[in-house]
């Protein structure tokens, strides 16, 4: 049911370390033949004030969602899923009829109001903080994980 579904995940900034990057580029390549993913960066914003800068990021980010659209916000203080509730999660959303869930890593200080108004699902990957860039890459691995958990591959031991 996941295949009809499609995955857009928009991350602000880019990748700067090239082993992170690669891991990146190798689970999106796994994921698309089972769920098609696309990634979008957005321009991050000059750190020297933080609140302007986030709010600069979700205008970005806020942007490239149509009305109505799913979003998944990854935030530190949202719901933990274990891998098998993330794939029961998404086959539930994939038996709805939405064409496009997506998913927003924001930037190094956090996500603004609108944003986190805007998110119809908070997804906390941990209580940890994470580098923005090896959130990409869990979120990454995970939804490739959650897609072989769906298909009864093995890869969730």
């Amino acid at each position: 049911m996941m295949a009809a579904m499609r995955l857009r995940l928009i991350a602000v900034g880019k990748l700067r370390s090239a082993p992170i990057a690669a891991l990146c580029d190798e689970f999106a390549t796994r994921l698309q033949p089972m769920i098609p993913c696309e990634v979008h960066e957005v321009r991050a914003s000059d750190g020297r004030a933080p609140e302007n800068a986030i709010a600069e990021e979700a205008e970005r980010i806020l942007r490239l969602l149509p009305a109505g659209e799913p979003l998944w916000l990854l935030e530190r203080s949202g719901d933990a899923l274990s891998s098998m509730q993330l794939s029961a999660k998404l086959a539930e959303i994939g038996t709805t009829g939405i064409s496009r869930l997506t998913l927003v890593v924001a930037g190094t200080y956090g996500a603004a109001p609108p944003l986190l108004e805007r998110a119809t699902f908070r997804w906390s990957l941990s209580p940890l903080t994470f580098l923005h860039e090896w959130a990409r890459a869990l979120v990454l691995e995970q939804l490739y994980r959650a897609a072989k958990i769906a298909r009864n591959e093995p890869y969730h031991h």
